[in-house]
C-alpha cells in the first residue's frame, strides 16, 4: 500500500499539474526571498508551460498518438468475458448512479454494456477499489450496468485491485489463457494492453472515452480542458516508459 501511494506521489510531480504547481511554489519561495529575477524566470516558465499543454493542437498530438493505436471493437469474436477496468466515482446516493460515476467510468461501462447486448452469452467483469469513497469503483460500475439491463448473474465484481497491474493479475487468475474483451479509455488502452500482455494474457481491445478532436486550424485559444487532456496523456506516457524500463 505504501509503495502504491509513493508511486502516485512521485508521478504527480512529474506530470503537468504537479510540475506547474512546483514552478509556482518556487516562484513564491523566491518572492519571499526577494529574488525577483528568479521569480520572473519561474513564472515565465510556468505560464509558457501552461499555454503549451493547454493549446489544443499540441494536446491533440499527445492524445492522438495513444488513441490511434487501437481502433474500436469489431463484433466478430467468440468470447466469454468483457473486462471493464475501473475509474473514478463518488458515493453520493442522493444522485442517480449515472451521476455518481466519472466521465471515463460512465463511458467504459456503457461500452461494456453495448458489447454485452450485441453478443450472446457474455459476462461482465468489473474491477476497482474504493479510493476516495465508501463505494468501490467495481460495485458502482456494476450498479450502472444493472440499471442498463445487465443481469446480475452475468456480472463478476472484484473490489480489490488498486491499479491496472492488479487488475491484470486478477484477470490472469480468473480468465487464464482465454481471450477476452478489454474495455478502458482509449488513452489508457496502450498501457493496459502492455500490462495485460506482460502477464501472458490475450485481451481484445475495445477502447472507449476518446478525447482526440479534429484539428482544422492552428488558431485555438488555450483551455484547461486541453491541459487536462495533456495531463492524462503524459500520465500514460510515463506509465508506459516505466513499464518498458522495468521490462
Amino acid at each position: 500500500m505504501i509503495g502504491f501511494y509513493l508511486k502516485k506521489s512521485i508521478s504527480f510531480f512529474i506530470e503537468p499539474y504537479g510540475f506547474l504547481l512546483t514552478l509556482f511554489l518556487l516562484a513564491f519561495y523566491f518572492l519571499l526571498k526577494k529574488h525577483y529575477k528568479l521569480v520572473k524566470i519561474f513564472l515565465s516558465i510556468a505560464i509558457g508551460f501552461y499555454f503549451l499543454f493547454a493549446y489544443p493542437p499540441f494536446s491533440n498530438v499527445l492524445v492522438s498518438k495513444l488513441e490511434e493505436k487501437y481502433s474500436k471493437y469489431n463484433y466478430d469474436k467468440n468470447i466469454t468475458y468483457i473486462h471493464v477496468l475501473g475509474s473514478g466515482n463518488s458515493d453520493d446516493f442522493s444522485q442517480p448512479i449515472s451521476s455518481m460515476l466519472g466521465d471515463s467510468a460512465l463511458k467504459r461501462v456503457v461500452e461494456g454494456v453495448v458489447i454485452y447486448k450485441k453478443q450472446p452469452n457474455l459476462k461482465l467483469i468489473f474491477t476497482g477499489y474504493a479510493c476516495c469513497s465508501s463505494l468501490s469503483t467495481a460495485k458502482a460500475n456494476a450498479m450502472l450496468a444493472m440499471e442498463l439491463g445487465v443481469s446480475q448473474k452475468d456480472i463478476i465484481i472484484n473490489e480489490t485491485p488498486k491499479d491496472t497491474k492488479e487488475e491484470a493479475l486478477f484477470a490472469k487468475k480468473f480468465i487464464g489463457k482465454n481471450s477476452f474483451i478489454l474495455v478502458t479509455s482509449a488513452l489508457h488502452m496502450p498501457r493496459a494492453m502492455l500490462l495485460f500482455h506482460k502477464e501472458g494474457l490475450y485481451p481484445i481491445p475495445a477502447p472507449s472515452d476518446f478525447e482526440k478532436i479534429k484539428i482544422d486550424s492552428y488558431f485555438y485559444v488555450p483551455s484547461v480542458v486541453y491541459f487536462n487532456n495533456s495531463q492524462k496523456a503524459i500520465h500514460e506516457y510515463i506509465g508506459i516508459l516505466w513499464e518498458t524500463i522495468k521490462n
